[in-house]
């Protein structure tokens, strides 16, 4: 089955950085787009970026300059590299698979 781990979170000063990582397993992940959620406190959960299976990506305006997502095919995983963070950058963070999104990891914490 369809299995996504997100970790690299934690807490960082204004103007830092953070790398998050997606683990993968139980499905042909070098096929499919893979997104990066995240859901701010009181907020809805909200696009990131996203990169699809030919390396083509997608930035919310929000990340746009600050954040990158490059994709290990040979490992199945994703990453999130985020920098000149923010406050308003804090929120639980997610990996999913497709778009729409179809699956979904159990989050990572991002406090700035």
């Amino acid at each position: 089955h369809v299995q996504l781990v997100e970790s690299g979170g934690g807490s960082v000063e204004a103007g830092g950085s953070l790398k998050l990582s997606c683990t993968t397993s139980g499905f042909a992940y070098s096929t499919y787009c893979m997104g990066w959620f995240r859901q701010r406190p009181g907020k809805g959960r909200e696009g990131v970026a996203a990169i699809d299976a030919d390396g083509a990506i997608n930035y919310a305006d929000s990340a746009k300059g600050r954040f990158t997502i490059p994709r290990d095919n040979a490992k199945n995983m994703v990453y999130l590299q985020m920098n000149s963070l923010k406050s308003e950058d804090t929120a639980l963070y997610y990996c999913a698979t497709g778009l729409p999104p179809e699956d979904w990891g159990q989050g990572t914490q991002v406090t700035v």
